[in-house]
Parts: structure tokens; sequence; C-alpha cells
């Protein structure tokens, strides 16, 4: 008997070590798979660092284009190359100057460009002088031999890179990009009467005489703020509380859809078997089809817009709830029913002093996680549906060149996040700890 159990302690003792050995085996050989069939060298090879590099500066940096027109000759200085950004007649930039016909733009460090009557030219510190000119149908450069790799030159353009700015120069066109710190007009657009004022400036012109006779100075600043034509800060404001009415009206119409049939899926509330397995298979499915593809079957079924959102999040919720909501049914203390019971109340009395003061945290805690989570979904269903602040992140992306607002509508979605996460919290302190 005692050999028997020795042999049989040592034969569990090696499996143990077995499996012990087998686990981290198996960890690594599925580690090294992913390795191979995501092609993890391939992608490391892949990376363009630089391209990374000059995004993230997007973020935080804007551009002036100086463009001129080669044919008629006429100049234009704008904001990221937009109308809307364009600068005034007879106002410009202290580093762009105008004289007799002569554009001299002055990028910094010693560089240098300037449009003339002929061509334009290029001041490199330490390289030399770059000029492009017509040349028939061509143009032609004439620079410092051998060209660096930061010139590219074919027949019909020439382009210049260097960390000042870009330079490029074509049959129809002459353009110089300068880079700047900093997000352009957020405040006050060029037409602006507060435009490139300092906060000195702009404290002594709201104390001032109004500059508008139908209301203050400070009024029309904010007017000037909130509808500034290059950020759309009115449209964004919007777009963010739509984005939070997506997600409170999915999460709130799939609680209160779920609840009543959560007592149709529990075992102690609903006896009979085919129903609760009915039921619980309708919440397998709303759950186990996720929230995008709902998102594009409801859009397709009716069309886009923010309610189409709202309703997909309340699919994919009613199955999350109704599950959790009918497990959680089934754990509650029978004792405090019972005493309900005794009083002679009805079932629907005994739900509601019996069963849901039980029930109050977890539903609501449950509701309140997914109200968060659904917060930052509604982003991406915005995108889909074309509502909320996803639509406007969209559109931001999709145009290639203004990076800086896509990264002021992800700071917002993040603040976004961050303020209902902590309105949840203290909801949830205030339930519970009273």
């Amino acid at each position: 008997m005692t050999a028997s159990l020795h042999l049989q302690m040592s034969h569990r003792f090696k499996v143990k070590q077995l499996t012990a050995l087998a686990v981290p085996l198996v960890i690594l050989a599925y580690l090294a798979y992913v390795f191979v069939a995501f092609d993890i060298a391939g992608i490391a090879g892949r990376a363009k660092l630089d391209n990374a590099k000059i995004l993230l500066a997007d973020f935080v940096s804007f551009k002036t284009h100086v463009t001129r027109e080669n044919r008629s000759g006429d100049v234009r200085v704008a904001i990221e190359g937009e109308s809307k950004g364009t600068y005034p007649e007879g106002r410009l930039p202290e580093w762009v100057t105008q004289s007799d016909g002569i554009t001299t733009v002055d990028l910094g460090k010693g560089h240098i460009v300037t449009y003339d009557a002929i061509g334009a030219s290029y001041v490199v510190p330490g390289y030399g002088t770059i000029y492009v000119e017509p040349d028939g149908g061509k143009v032609k450069l004439t620079a410092p031999q051998p060209l660096p790799d930061w010139i590219n030159a074919t027949s019909t353009r020439v382009a210049v890179t260097t960390p000042q700015g870009r330079f490029s120069y074509s049959r129809a066109k002459v353009d110089t990009f300068r880079y700047q710190m900093g997000w352009e007009m957020f405040f006050f657009t060029l037409d602006s009467p507060f435009s490139g004022k300092s906060m000195a400036e702009l404290a002594t012109i709201l104390t001032g005489p109004r500059l508008d006779p139908a209301r203050a100075n400070l009024a029309m600043m904010a007017s000037e703020v909130w509808h500034n034509r290059m950020w759309h800060h009115s449209d964004v404001a919007g777009a963010l509380f739509e984005t939070v009415l997506m997600a409170f009206l999915g999460t709130m119409g799939a609680a209160m859809v779920s609840l009543p049939l959560a007592f149709l899926a529990a075992s102690n509330f609903t006896p009979f078997r085919t129903v609760r397995f009915a039921f619980r298979r309708v919440f397998d499915f709303l759950r186990g089809v996720d929230g995008l593809i709902w998102t594009i079957i409801l859009s397709r079924a009716f069309g886009p817009g923010p309610m189409t959102g709202a309703l997909a999040i309340l699919l994919t919720d009613t199955g999350t709830f109704g599950k959790t909501f009918s497990e959680a049914l089934e754990n509650i203390d029978d004792r405090q029913v019972e005493g309900v019971r005794s009083t002679g109340a009805s079932a629907l009395q005994r739900a509601r002093f019996g069963v849901i003061p039980q029930l109050a945290p977890i539903l609501l805690s449950q509701v309140l996680y997914y109200l968060e989570s659904n917060t930052r979904s509604a982003t991406v269903i915005g995108a889909i549906v074309g509502g909320g602040i996803g639509l406007l992140l969209t559109q931001a992306i999709i145009t290639q060149k203004d990076w800086e607002e896509v990264a002021y509508y992800m700071v917002l979605i993040v603040l976004m996040v961050m303020a209902m996460d902590s309105l949840s919290g203290w909801i949830r302190r205030r339930f519970i700890k009273g």
C-alpha cells in the first residue's frame, strides 16, 4: 500500500514537473510563431522613424506658404495654404518683405529666399546660392555641384528641403514653406481685430472704447474665439456633446432594455428552461457581434447619423448587460426577497423592494463603467456613421495636412474620457457611500 502510494505521488510529481516545463515552452513557441507570422523583423526594418519624427513635429507646428504665380506675378501668403488663412492685402508677417516687385522670405539662421522678376533664389548657409529660372518650357537650376540629396531637381521642378523650410519651383509657381511652432490662429483668425495682439494689448482693448457699438469688447472677443473659422471651436464643442450623447443614449438604453429581460434569463426567476435558454442565446448573439459590425449594418439600414451609433451601442451592450444582470440576479440573497414576500407583496413589489436594492450597486458600477468605455468607442463609431468628434478626427486625418487639428481632437477626446471617468467615479461614491 505504501509502495503504491509512493509510485502514485511520484507520478503526479513528474506530471507537474513536465507541465511546469511545457507551459513556458508552449508560450515561447507561440511567441516565435507570432514573430514570424506577423513579420516583426520586416516591420522593424520598414519602419521610417524620420516620418514619425515629422508627424510628431506637425502635431505642434504649422507652415506658412509664400506663393508666387509665375504667370501673373501675384504673391500670396497663407497659413497652411488655405484661403481663410490668407494674409489680407497690405499685411504680411514680419519675415516677408516686398519692395519694387521683389519678395524676400527670411526663413531664419541665414536662410533667405528671394523672388525676383525672372526667377527665384535660395541662399543656404554653408552651401551657397541656389537659383532657379524659367528656360523655355522647362526650369533651369544653377547651384554648387555636386547637388546634395536634399535638392531634388528635374527639368520641370526643383525642390529644396532644409531644416528651416521648404522651397519648390515649377513653371506655374514658386512656393516657400516656413515652419513655426504652435497652433496657428487658435484664438483669432487674421481678419479679426484682435489678431496679432499681445496679452497686454488685448487687456487694453477690453477696457477701451467699444469696437462694435452693439456689444462689449469682451463679448466680441469671446464670439471671435467661439466662431473661429480655422478651428471651428463651436462645431467641435457640438461634436463632443454629440459623442457623449451617443454614448449616453446607447448605454442607458441598453440598461433599461436588458434589466427586465435579465429576469427572464435568471434561473431563480424563470423556471422554464426553454425561455431561459432562448434569452441567454439572444444575449450571446447581441454581444457576439462587435459594435462596429452593428454600426455598419445599422447605417446601411437607417442611414448615417449619431442615432444610428447610439443604436449600435445599445444592441451590443444589451447583450453584455443581459448576461451580467442575469448572473447577478442568480446570486442575490433570497432571504430579503422572502421577507418582502411575507408582507403580502406582489411579484413586482418583491422585485422592486427585495431584488433591486441588492442589485443597485452592481448595476450602477457596470453601467457607469460601460458609459466610460462607450464614450471612447463612440469616437470610432462616429467616424463610421458620420457624427460626433470621430467624424472631425477622420476628416482631419484624411486631409494629410492638418495634423495640428488631429492633435487638438485627440487631446479633447482624452480630456472627455477623463471627465467621464471622474464623473462616474463621483456618482458611484455618492450612491454607494452616501
